[in-house]
């Protein structure tokens, strides 16, 4: 059958302020979309993908009209699921008999509430897609009963039927390697800048899933039952030589945190030395799972960079999120990384349960004392599907409107703060954390290359915009994000 994979069309304004996208924009390599695509080629499908990160919504239309497609799979976010109905409904207009699915993180939380939306789409994959597509697919090309397909909701003659869940993938070695080769300009796919030292990066996930309990955390496996699921080193190496036969210069290993298992993680960073495979690489972990001796061997590795999720300088407000780390493994693991010679970098969230403003200050102090090469600080965003969503009520108030589930919109206010607070905050602690002079010294003194200068120039733009526009990350407030 002939397939569209769709990202509906968006631009970086939908998500940063105009004027610091600059310095925070990127672009990921869509892997679940890429793992479907891949499965479907395997299965013997036509797959055409196109990324609305860079084709225009009436670019999107006139490539569906010209493809003809039978099925349409539709990716959408939270903040992007507006985007993915007008996608779904103008393919619903021009292709009378296309089967449009949804799926991706807000269809795998929101299931059939999904389908009660619009009645443009014909059905929703509620978990990993790999096997449900093709199952799904190999039944419409044979005109078979959808009913009983596991991972699928769908509509027959206007009722919903909602099959059961399909179990989570347990072996993933037996996927086929996501198909970079429908993306097209490879270097299109970048990084926020300063977050990657070579191009092209390739994004590479080595296991699934996480044990871990942080109530804002969206997973498939919401009682965490099935846990870490692993490939094997092998697997993962074959996928490395080919990103690298590809052309790829970097790889972004995007799992929760690739050091969940101590010795996988040193076998990893092992065989990658011993293979003397030529990339740079960036990794991120918990501060509670890194040592000295990973954090080297990571270096050793070819490893230049890794994030470790600090979150808060305010140990109770760890405890609220169930975070399960403390202010002091935070400091030492910052301190082993750079002493092993790795650029650190620390993601700080503000408006977690309980914070105060006067909290967030505190975090803000414990940034500039840590002093990692790059911090960036969020509002708590409470994505559909995880406990702080289904139980908001206990914990603050939530936005209704879904522009507002970005890491850049106050989505979620605890009954301890108010917007206003969260949002200034967030700009108090762009302008305190970038205009140290340590920071800038450090900075000017690490400039190396061209790239380097363009990096450092987007950011001191950025850093401008910050001391001259007063409520920079406040939105204009609607009814429905009050």
């Amino acid at each position: 059958m002939k397939s569209a994979l769709i990202i509906p069309a968006w631009s970086p304004e939908d998500i940063f302020p105009s004027r610091t996208a600059g310095s925070q924009i990127n672009y990921w390599q869509p892997l679940g979309t890429l793992y479907v695509a891949s499965s479907l080629l395997n299965a013997g499908h036509d797959v055409r993908f196109m990324n609305g990160a860079f084709m225009s919504h009436a670019e999107i239309l006139k490539a569906i009209s010209e493809y003809r497609p039978d099925f349409a799979g539709v990716y959408s976010t939270a903040f992007g699921w507006e985007k993915a109905l007008q996608t779904a409904k103008e393919i619903r207009i021009m292709l009378k008999n296309v089967f449009i699915a949804a799926g991706g993180p807000y269809p795998i939380a929101m299931r059939e509430r999904c389908l009660d939306d619009t009645e443009s789409i014909d059905a929703v994959v509620t978990g990993e897609g790999e096997l449900t597509v093709v199952e799904l697919l190999d039944r419409l090309s044979e005109g078979r009963s959808l009913a009983g397909l596991e991972g699928l909701v769908f509509r027959e003659n206007g009722v919903v039927v909602i099959n059961n869940p399909r179990p989570l993938i347990a072996d993933l070695d037996s996927l086929p390697f996501p198909a970079r080769e429908l993306l097209g300009d490879s270097g299109k796919y970048i990084p926020p800048p300063a977050t990657y030292r070579r191009k092209p990066v390739a994004v590479v996930m080595t296991s699934r899933g996480c044990n871990r309990k942080c109530i804002f955390c969206f997973q498939i496996d919401r009682e965490r039952k099935s846990g870490i699921r692993y490939r094997s080193i092998g697997n993962v190496i074959n996928e490395i030589r080919l990103c690298l036969s590809q052309g790829y210069k970097e790889i972004k290993f995007i799992d929760d945190t690739l050091a969940a298992d101590h010795e996988r993680a040193m076998n990893l960073a092992g065989e990658i030395k011993r293979q003397h495979l030529d990339f740079t690489w960036f990794a991120s972990a918990c501060v509670n799972q890194v040592d000295k001796p990973l954090l080297r061997a990571f270096k050793d590795a070819g490893c230049w960079a890794i994030l470790l999720g600090a979150e808060s300088g305010v140990q109770k407000n760890l405890n609220n999120v169930r975070k399960g780390i403390t202010i002091e493994q935070t400091r030492k693991a910052v301190k082993d990384a750079k002493d092993a010679g790795l650029r650190v970098f620390t993601p700080f969230i503000f408006g977690l349960p309980g914070e105060t403003y006067e909290d967030g200050l505190k975090t803000i102090e414990f940034a500039c004392e840590l002093n990692p090469d790059v911090a960036n600080f969020h509002s708590l965003t409470p994505f559909p599907g995880t406990e702080l969503y289904d139980n908001v009520d206990k914990y603050g108030t939530i936005s209704r409107d879904l522009s507002d589930f970005t890491y850049q919109g106050a989505a979620f206010i605890p009954y301890s703060m108010t917007r206003d607070e969260i949002c200034r905050l967030r700009q108090t602690a762009f302008k305190r954390f970038y205009s140290r002079p340590r920071f800038i010294l450090n900075r000017v003194l690490a400039l190396r290359s061209l790239n380097d200068l363009k990096v450092a120039f987007t950011g001191l733009k950025s850093l401008l915009w910050l001391w001259l526009k007063r409520g920079l990350f406040i939105r204009r407030q609607t009814p429905e994000n009050r």
